[in-house]
């Protein structure tokens, strides 16, 4: 049940990243969950150490799907930078 929990709530923070990043236009459902997924590993590596706070996507929480966004919001900037040459 935690699997399908993680890919809804991966849904959900890689499709507000998108649309914050403005790449909501190109990218489908599949890759807002990749995106959303990968965004938070990469938050939670970014606000572990950092902030001492861990949210998981397994189980709904808001802490969570915060740290989601953010990691996706990094991540989609860090994809804009090596394709277009800018972040945004």
């Amino acid at each position: 049940m935690g699997w399908i929990i993680a890919l809804i709530v991966g849904g959900v923070a890689g499709w507000l990243a998108s649309i914050v990043m403005g790449r909501n236009a190109s990218m489908g459902i599949f890759l807002n969950i990749v995106v959303g997924c990968i965004g938070s590993i990469i938050g939670n590596l970014l606000s572990g150490p950092l902030l001492g706070i861990r949210g998981s996507v397994q189980s709904f929480s808001l802490t969570g799907l915060i740290i989601a966004f953010v990691g996706a919001v990094v991540l989609l900037g860090i994809v804009n930078f090596f394709r277009r040459g800018k972040v945004r």
